[in-house]
């Protein structure tokens, strides 16, 4: 349908559109800036600050306490390892030496008596015996620090204790934020979606019409984006309530819109050829000739052969109400567009046929 408008029309219209398209993003980005600032009206609050602080200092000073005294168990359990594995190391050393000794050298036929065998015998039992105390030392620390962690898993549970009394509170100031937010944020979209439903309804189609749309791509980016990060775990009830609505208005405004267009239609169809020519645009009228529609009735031209539609021959009259579609021309007899404000084979301006023209017209 484009084809029939003048090229500036075609290019205004393309301008038009890039205006529209320009403003809805200038306002969105002026809204995006908005909806930034507006968080910043709540104070930021924290668990903490909902926790008894007398108790909770007690209980970090304790946990603390607690903590230094495991790493140092930490610190003496290594060292006490590394003790342990010394003497152990020293006592096995011993041992084997002891043991290669005795096999070694002549046996005596008194051993209590062999002074030597005594001296090292006694030697390994204080080896052992310095093991064993390593040992303990190292059981003592262990049993000591596993208290500690005993002790340390008890202050964090009286701690997660006093966190679950503050958690209701800290929870319901912060849906009490969440819904001063939302509840400002939806103040201000919810009307200019309103607003640009009724610039569209009642101004779409006046001069300014790419502010009217590219005011209504902005409020519906506003509301159906700018908005739903910011919905509280039900705030998405109101995004469809007002789809919903939005849908009903709009579904009884076309419903209704398409009756009052039947009715006009209808009383159009009910006059003469001559006063709903006088109700046709010159546009309107090119644009249904080169859909193959009718421009009185809005309904196809295109004759139908059977399955298929034959598009070689257009009807010279509307064949649902009879409004003339082609004519010729007075000068020189062409058949032409009934609209044409000039015949395009001889440029004459009087579109009204002659009786033997018509008649040509109508016999070919």
């Amino acid at each position: 349908m484009s084809k029939q408008l003048r090229t500036p029309e075609r290019i205004f219209n393309v301008v038009l559109w890039i205006v529209a398209i320009a403003f809805a993003a200038s306002l969105i980005g002026l809204g995006s800036l908005i909806e930034q600032d507006l968080p910043t009206v709540n104070a930021n609050i924290t668990l903490e600050s909902y926790l008894d602080a007398n108790q909770t200092r007690a209980i970090d000073r304790q946990i603390e306490v607690l903590t230094k005294k495991q790493q140092d168990a930490q610190d003496a359990i290594e060292r006490a390892n590394l003790q342990l594995d010394a003497a152990r190391t020293k006592y096995q050393s011993a041992k084997e030496s002891f043991s290669n000794w005795v096999t070694t050298r002549q046996t005596t036929q008194q051993p209590n008596q062999d002074t030597e065998l005594i001296a090292r015998t006694r030697a390994l039992d204080v080896l052992k015996a310095q093991a064993d105390v390593f040992q303990q030392t190292v059981e003592q620390i262990q049993s000591e620090d596993q208290l500690n962690r005993k002790a340390i898993d008890t202050q964090r549970q009286a701690r997660v204790a006093l966190e679950n009394i503050a958690r209701l509170p800290y929870d319901n100031e912060l849906r009490r934020q969440a819904l001063k937010v939302f509840g400002i944020r939806l103040a201000l979209t919810l009307p200019l979606l309103l607003i640009a439903a009724w610039l569209l309804i009642k101004r779409r189609r006046s001069s300014y019409w790419p502010f009217v749309w590219g005011f209504g791509f902005f409020s519906v980016f506003a509301f159906f984006v700018e908005l739903v990060p910011y919905l509280p775990s039900y705030g998405g009830y109101v995004r469809y309530i007002v789809a919903i609505v939005l849908t009903l208005v709009g579904g009884r405004y076309v419903i209704l819109s398409m009756q009052r267009y039947l009715e006009r239609q209808r009383r159009a169809e009910q006059q003469d050829e001559s006063s709903r020519r006088r109700l046709l645009t010159y546009e309107h009228a090119l644009k249904c000739s080169h859909a193959g529609v009718c421009p009185g009735c809005e309904r196809s031209t295109k004759i139908q052969m059977g399955p298929t539609v034959d598009n070689s021959s257009s009807p010279r009259f509307c064949m649902h109400c009879g409004m003339t579609l082609f004519d010729a021309c007075k000068k020189c007899g062409s058949v032409k567009n009934a609209f044409f404000h000039f015949c395009p084979s001889c440029g004459d301006t009087n579109s009204g046929a002659q009786p033997e023209v018509a008649e040509a017209v109508s016999m070919r």
